[in-house]
C-alpha cells in the first residue's frame, strides 16, 4: 500500500460571495485573525505528512504564490531594523514542503481543477482539501483520512454529521449496507430524500483511477466539471469509506462561516483571549 504524500488544494475560484474584496484579494487569502485560511489548510495537510502540495490557482491569483514565497527585500529590512520577532514570525510561516503551482486558465469547476494535476500525482493515490474548507481538530483532519486509508486501502471522503434541516447545502452520503461503506452521494437533498445525515465536506483520500474518469467527465451543476461526479463514477468499480472526521468545520466560503473562524481561533491566542471574552459578554448589544 502506498503511503500519501501528495496534496492537491483548489483555489482558482471567484469568490463572488465576498465580492468586493475578492475583486483584488484571493477568498483563500482572507486572514482567519493574522493568517490566511489557505494556511491554516497547508498546515493540516504538513502536519497529516504530506511532502508535496500542488496549489491550483487562476491568472488572478498571484499573491497566492507570492505569500509561500520568501520575502528577501523585507526580511533584509526586518534586520537592518532589529526586528527579530517579526523576522521569525516569516520565517516560521514558510512551509516546510515542497510546495508547486498550476494555473487553471479559466474556471471549469473541481474536476476540471484537479484534472490538471495528473503529472503531479502519476501513480500515486492522493489528497485533495478545498481550500475554503477549514477544520479545527486535535487531531489533523486529513491525518484521520490518511488513517482510514491505510485501515483500508480504499478512496476515503471526510465526513461530518449536520442537522437534517440543513442536508440541502450538502453532498450527503448514502450508505451501503456496511458501515462506512459508501453507495453513492446526493447532491444537496430535500429532507425527505436525504438518505442520511452525513455530509461531505472538503476532504478527499483518492486513487489515481479517478484522472481517467475526470478526462472524459460530462459538466453538471452549474455547467461545470464536478469532482463529486468524478468520485460517483470511479465508486462504481472502487470502494469508497466516509471518515467522520473528529473536529470543527467551517465553511469560509461564507461570511457567517468565516467570521466564526475569525472568533473562535482569536479566543485561542492568549494576547486576544481576555479582551475578546470581554467584548462578546459585556460590550455587544442586540437590538431585538
Amino acid at each position: 500500500m502506498k503511503k500519501i504524500t501528495k496534496a492537491v488544494i483548489p483555489v482558482g475560484g471567484m469568490g463572488t460571495r465576498f465580492l468586493p474584496i475578492t475583486k483584488s484579494v484571493p477568498k483563500e487569502m482572507l486572514p482567519i485573525v493574522d493568517k490566511p485560511t489557505l494556511s491554516y489548510i497547508i498546515e493540516e495537510a504538513i502536519q497529516s505528512g504530506i511532502t508535496d502540495i500542488l496549489l491550483i490557482t487562476s491568472p488572478y491569483k498571484k499573491v497566492i504564490e507570492d505569500y509561500f514565497d520568501r520575502h528577501y527585500e523585507l526580511e533584509h529590512r526586518m534586520i537592518a531594523k532589529g526586528k527579530t520577532k517579526e523576522l521569525n514570525i516569516l520565517k516560521e510561516n514558510l512551509p516546510k514542503v515542497n510546495i508547486y503551482f498550476i494555473r487553471q486558465g479559466e474556471p471549469m469547476g473541481s474536476g476540471h481543477a484537479i484534472k490538471l494535476a495528473k503529472a503531479f500525482v502519476g501513480n500515486d493515490p492522493f489528497a485533495v482539501l478545498y481550500g475554503d474548507d477549514l477544520m479545527k481538530a486535535n487531531v489533523p483532519a486529513l491525518k484521520q483520512l490518511i488513517d482510514m486509508y491505510m485501515k483500508y486501502d480504499a478512496n476515503i471522503i471526510g465526513c461530518m454529521d449536520v442537522d437534517l434541516s440543513s442536508v440541502s447545502r450538502y453532498g450527503i452520503i448514502k450508505y451501503k449496507n456496511e458501515e462506512s461503506k459508501v453507495d453513492t452521494i446526493i447532491e444537496k437533498p430535500s429532507v425527505e430524500e436525504a438518505p442520511s445525515t452525513t455530509a461531505g465536506l472538503g476532504r478527499y483520500i483518492v486513487k489515481p483511477e479517478i484522472f481517467d474518469i475526470l478526462e472524459n467527465l460530462s459538466k453538471g451543476i452549474g455547467d461545470e466539471y464536478q469532482f463529486t461526479d468524478a468520485m460517483k463514477e470511479l465508486m462504481k468499480t472502487q470502494d469508497f469509506y466516509a471518515c467522520k472526521i473528529e473536529g470543527k468545520y467551517y465553511d469560509t466560503g461564507t461570511k457567517i462561516g468565516y467570521l466564526k473562524a475569525n472568533i473562535d481561533y482569536a479566543l485561542e491566542k492568549e494576547e486576544l483571549k481576555d479582551d475578546l471574552e470581554k467584548y462578546l459578554k459585556n460590550d455587544i448589544k442586540f437590538n431585538k
